[in-house]
């Protein structure tokens, strides 16, 4: 994981998940609070890839991306209350395997 900062002066963390895509953790402008850590954060990937599956049963398909004009959403915008309730089920998950 490699921390930066964007153009905009956030920070950001940039990193790869277990397929290789591209993905950031970046904070977000949006204030809430004048508290750290009390706004939102970016989470997601950066690589918007889409897959087309040639049958029903998923068998045939081709990976590609986004032409430049088109835009999807691929990151979620949290907020502290939703942080805090992830970071609980991942260290549940990290601990027992399962979900609370």
């Amino acid at each position: 994981m490699i921390k930066t900062k964007t153009e905009r002066g956030f920070e950001i963390i940039k990193f790869k998940d277990y397929y290789g895509t591209n993905c950031s953790l970046q904070q977000s402008s949006i204030a809430l609070s004048a508290q750290p850590g009390a706004g939102a954060v970016w989470l997601g990937t950066d690589d918007t890839k889409f897959t087309i599956f040639e049958d029903e049963k998923m068998g045939k398909y081709i990976q590609t991306t986004l032409p430049p004009n088109f835009s999807v959403s691929t990151r979620m915008h949290l907020d502290t209350t939703q942080v805090i309730q992830l970071v609980d089920q991942l260290q549940h998950w990290l601990d027992t395997g399962e979900f609370k």
